[in-house]
This record gives C-alpha cells, sequence and structure tokens, in this order.
C-alpha cells in the first residue's frame, strides 16, 4: 500500500490521474477478504490522521468481483514505449521516485 499510495499515482484524484480522466482512472483498492479491507481503511486512516496528503484521500475500497488482464498491446507498455511522451512525462518519474523511495522493491 505504501507504493500504491506514495509512488503510483495520486490518491487525492477523483476518477483522474494526470492527463487521464473517467471513472476508470479512479483511485481504488480492491479486497478479497475482510482482513484486506479492513487494512486499506486503516492504512487511508492513518495517512489522512497524519495529512500526508493536502487535500482529502478519494480512494475507494471496494470489493474484487472479478479481474481482466489488460489487452496484449498494453502489457509492458512502459518498456516497449520508454520514449514515448506520454511515458517519460507522467510514467517515469514514478519509476524513478520508487527507485529512490523503495529500491528493493526496483527491477529493471
Amino acid at each position: 500500500m505504501k507504493v500504491f499510495f506514495l509512488v503510483a499515482h495520486d490518491p487525492t484524484e477523483l476518477n483522474q490521474q494526470g492527463p487521464d480522466s473517467g471513472t476508470q482512472y479512479r483511485s481504488a483498492i480492491f479486497y478479497t477478504n475482510d482482513q484486506q479491507r479492513k487494512m486499506a481503511d486503516a492504512y487511508i486512516s492513518q495517512l489522512d490522521h497524519q495529512k500526508v496528503f493536502s487535500d482529502p484521500i478519494v480512494t475507494e475500497v471496494v470489493p474484487l468481483n472479478g479481474f481482466f488482464p489488460a489487452e496484449a498491446y498494453h502489457q509492458n507498455y512502459v518498456a516497449r514505449h520508454r520514449d514515448q511522451p506520454y511515458i517519460a512525462i507522467n510514467d517515469l518519474p514514478k519509476l524513478e521516485r520508487l527507485q529512490g523511495t523503495f529500491p528493493a522493491l526496483y527491477r529493471r
């Protein structure tokens, strides 16, 4: 959850991430059991209490009702399109932040 909240995206943006907007870009945690739900709710409460973000966290915590892999052309997209302007502006800074903040989790 640390990576999700502190590196992967902005949990204060409702139905948006960077230049992308719509409900498919909402901030959400999908849980499969009550323990996961409680952990997510507790972590969000902790971040709110510590005022980690200047705006309210709008991340939804909802049950996972199914999972569908992305289309083949979306798989490993960043690795295959590193020079694309969208990737360079929006995604590569997140990878740099991941590498700097959580080096043990970073893999090339």
